[in-house]
């Protein structure tokens, strides 16, 4: 009778499918090249089927591969699910989770969520990594965060999302002498338009350009910033404006800068959780991501 595969032999299958490539599978699992070869070899003498094609420039899976990952995940995230079970009765039952994070969210939902989760789990340790969606998504897909939260994107192997928040885009500007916060803009009503924007890397430049073709806007000039407080700073000391989420805004406009919510037509962004496809999210990332989810809603229903 064959042996069944062991867990490291389903981890290193689940890495080189991942990554298309059994080096940068064993990079991501400390292991050697001929190792995670080795192991995904033996896999396929064992199941009697090719799992993967094998090309000069990385690896592709064969429907057999496809079949074989999706049950894998499964596997990895009973086990993870398993090992959770047991830490309340470890010797240290302390939680540690590691949080991604963008400036949309730290501005201003993160420090009520934070400290309501201490309160809740006040041994818990959380470290709160603040990135753009890219770098997030790119240390979910290796197993290096618990969850992040990016804007909604096509699915990607290694990762399960879930919807998180859809908030309104704001006009933000600096302040002038009328009342802040009276009531929606159209871009086609703003002459001369001069917007700071993310650059072109960024998930959100293309879906704004899009935007403001579809508005009707008569943009002057585009200056790229992917620095959120600089851009926050520059807006308003200048005659420049920027489009942002109304999470990020919140109640925290501040004495220098208005903000107003973007109409015909509203214009919004769809944000998700993302998390490692083969574990299960344990308890204490569970309660903060509510917490946060919570928080993010309130800010953002400001501006509904």
């Amino acid at each position: 009778m064959n042996q069944p595969a062991s867990l490291l032999d389903i981890r290193l299958f689940v890495a080189a499918f991942e990554e298309r490539s059994f080096t940068l599978a064993a990079q991501r699992e400390n292991a050697t090249q001929s190792g995670v070869s080795q192991h995904v070899k033996a896999l396929e003498e064992r199941l009697g089927a090719a799992l993967f094609v094998r090309l000069k420039g990385g690896i592709e899976p064969t429907p057999a591969g496809q079949a074989y990952y999706d049950k894998c995940l499964d596997v990895l995230r009973a086990e993870s699910a398993a090992r959770e079970s047991v830490r309340p009765f470890a010797n240290s039952a302390e939680a540690s989770l590691v949080v991604g994070l963008m400036p949309t969210l730290t501005r201003c939902a993160l420090a009520p969520a934070l400290a309501r989760f201490l309160e809740q789990l006040p041994n818990a340790t959380i470290r709160i990594v603040e990135g753009y969606s890219g770098a997030l998504t790119r240390m979910a897909q290796a197993d290096e965060i618990d969850f992040a939260i990016v804007p909604a994107f096509p699915g990607l192997d290694g990762l399960r999302q879930s919807p998180f928040l859809q908030t309104r885009e704001l006009l933000v500007s600096r302040a002038s002498n009328e009342t802040r916060h009276d009531g929606a803009v159209r871009l086609a009503d703003v002459e001369a338009l001069r917007l700071v924007l993310p650059g072109a890397a960024n998930t959100r430049r293309q879906t704004i350009e899009t935007y403001c073709a579809r508005a009707g806007a008569r943009i002057d000039k585009i200056l790229e910033l992917d620095a959120m407080f600089g851009t926050l700073d520059f807006v308003a000391r200048t005659s420049w404006r920027t489009i942002l989420p109304a999470v990020l805004v919140g109640d925290q406009v501040g004495p220098a800068l208005e903000a107003h919510a973007l109409r015909d037509p509203a214009l919004t962004l769809d944000l998700v959780r993302i998390e490692p496809a083969r574990r299960a999210l344990a308890p204490a990332a569970q309660v903060f991501s509510s917490l946060l989810q919570e928080e993010a809603a309130r800010l953002s229903a400001l501006w509904d």
